[in-house]
């Protein structure tokens, strides 16, 4: 990174390796639970595995999107501080589970995700907990619209990726609320994948033209803001739109400051180019392969990226179990 801030105060690429050690032990800890039937269970563990782990990484962090306070499940509470104290500013975004009812019944696309960037330069939401969103990757980033007809704007990226609509494929959260724009969709002649949990996975599939060429509704907040700390490293682009649920929170939000109509972009829920973004399978999915236990080890797959050089690293790893006793217990 070029930047006259000081080495204590901004991020550098030495952070990459500690982050992804954080990511790896949500995993592992949420992993022991995959199947249970009990997803805050599988939550809580990997929030104590990620909270223990967080705090031997080298930076003096702050949560400012933290997750769990919408659902009333195990969270890392924002305003929290972790890391050891002693190097770089930073603003912290975690999920120690995007996905956790896909961890509780086993199904693919569970994550454990952490977004770090420098201090001051994440979105704050004012809990505002769901927006709509649209990612792409980098062919179509300059033409699409939020603003647009859903239509227009998979022709805007059937021609920027030249191809014809009928092979474009738009990822959605399988929701009651988005069958108007299932609808849509498939009337424009593009094709629809479902996601069940996780958008996360799901944006940086479409970032990254990993099987799907764009993801399309309204999801979480905290996890737009996630993912746009990797789309930052992609080149592709993130819109959003806050989405409040009711009149209070519509209010609240108003309160706050913030313009419902105004759309949001890439660098307006992140401001700095100079963030990371870590994520390790739980369960297998289309962005890494879930946590695995072959012959007295456990393997897990991770991604890293990072945004001030646009470098993307897949890393997996081997554990054994008993120094992992603590997390993975009967």
């Amino acid at each position: 990174m070029t930047s006259t801030s000081s080495p204590s105060t901004a991020p550098d690429r030495n952070l990459a390796l500690e982050l992804v050690r954080v990511t790896e032990a949500a995993a592992i800890a949420g992993a022991r639970w995959v199947g249970a039937g009990d997803k805050n269970t599988a939550d809580g563990a990997a929030v104590d595995a990620m909270r223990s782990f967080m705090d031997t990484v080298r930076m003096d962090g702050t949560v400012v999107i933290g997750e769990g306070e919408k659902d009333e499940a195990p969270m890392l509470f924002n305003g929290e501080s972790v890391g050891d104290g002693s190097g770089p500013h930073v603003d912290v975004a975690v999920d120690p589970i995007d996905g956790t009812r896909l961890t509780a019944l086993g199904y693919n696309n569970a994550l454990s995700v952490f977004a770090v960037a420098e201090k001051g330069s994440m979105y704050d939401p004012s809990a505002v907990f769901y927006m709509e969103k649209m990612v792409v990757g980098p062919e179509a980033a300059e033409f699409v619209d939020l603003r647009l007809p859903v239509a227009q704007n998979i022709a805007l990226v059937a021609k920027a990726k030249g191809k014809p609509i009928s092979q474009v494929t738009v990822c959605v959260l399988e929701r009651p609320r988005h069958e108007p724009l299932v609808e849509e969709i498939r009337q424009a002649g593009a094709r629809v994948k479902f996601i069940m949990d996780g958008d996360v996975a799901g944006a940086i599939a479409a970032a990254r033209g990993a099987g799907v060429d764009m993801l399309l509704g309204t999801g979480g907040t905290p996890e737009g803001i996630i993912a746009a700390c990797a789309v930052k490293a992609t080149g592709g682009m993130i819109q959003g739109r806050l989405a409040p649920v009711d009149d209070a929170e519509r209010q609240k939000a108003v309160d706050a400051g913030h313009d419902l109509e105004r759309v949001l972009t890439t660098s307006d829920l992140v401001t700095s180019d100079n963030c990371y973004f870590t994520a390790t399978g739980i369960t297998d999915g289309d962005l890494v392969r879930g946590v695995r236990y072959e012959g007295g080890r456990i393997i897990t797959e991770s991604i890293v990226m990072r945004s001030a050089s646009g470098t993307v690293r897949m890393i997996e790893a081997e554990h054994r179990p008993e120094k992992w006793a603590r997390w993975i217990a009967e």
